[in-house]
């Protein structure tokens, strides 16, 4: 969406979303709110013992609220979860309310990245590469659909990444002037 005061990230898990976002809106002088953290903060519960205790589905629905609450601020950078594409309902506000970026990484480069990870409940299991596989077939037509920009991942670190980044950004995104936040 241009012109839009709001930035929002969408990608895989190990894209670079809550990096890469911190990046951009220290460049682009303005609060990032990483949207797991911000359930974390919510709940005061981890995003496992949320999976834990009430699923996925729960898990969702506490993710779709606090989108559609964080999606009405303005001028924000917003890294979201990566299923939060998922529910067709969260797929609104991060079209109408930002530019949306897509974090594009291979399941290989989410391998690396991920092989220590523990924390992160979609993983837990005996196969990554093929849950990471399965993640992508459902999950990569939809941050397509979304995207109003795509960036392929390069083994860069994530500084530099954030700077090629924010690079494409100066080019393609209009940055709207920040209004009052909306009820």
């Amino acid at each position: 969406m241009n012109p839009s005061p709001n930035l929002f990230l969408i990608g895989p898990m190990g894209a670079g979303k809550s990096s890469i976002g911190r990046r951009l809106a220290e460049h682009f002088d303005m609060p990032c709110i990483d949207l797991d953290a911000a359930v974390e903060e919510r709940t005061g519960a981890s995003v496992a013992t949320i999976f834990e205790i009430e699923g996925e589905a729960g898990f969702r629905r506490r993710e779709s609220d606090l989108l559609a609450e964080l999606s009405r601020q303005n001028g924000i950078v917003l890294a979201t979860g990566g299923g939060a594409v998922l529910v067709p309902e969260n797929r609104v506000p991060l079209r109408e309310r930002g530019f949306v970026v897509w974090l594009q990484t291979s399941v290989e480069q989410q391998l690396q990245r991920l092989v220590r990870d523990r924390q992160r409940p979609l993983l837990d299991v005996p196969d990554r590469r093929e849950r990471l596989e399965q993640l992508a077939r459902v999950r990569d037509p939809v941050y397509r659909e979304l995207a109003d920009l795509a960036v392929g991942s390069t083994d860069e670190s994530c500084q530099h990444a954030a700077a090629r980044i924010a690079s494409l950004l100066e080019r393609h995104w209009q940055r709207a002037p920040t209004t009052r936040a909306t009820a």
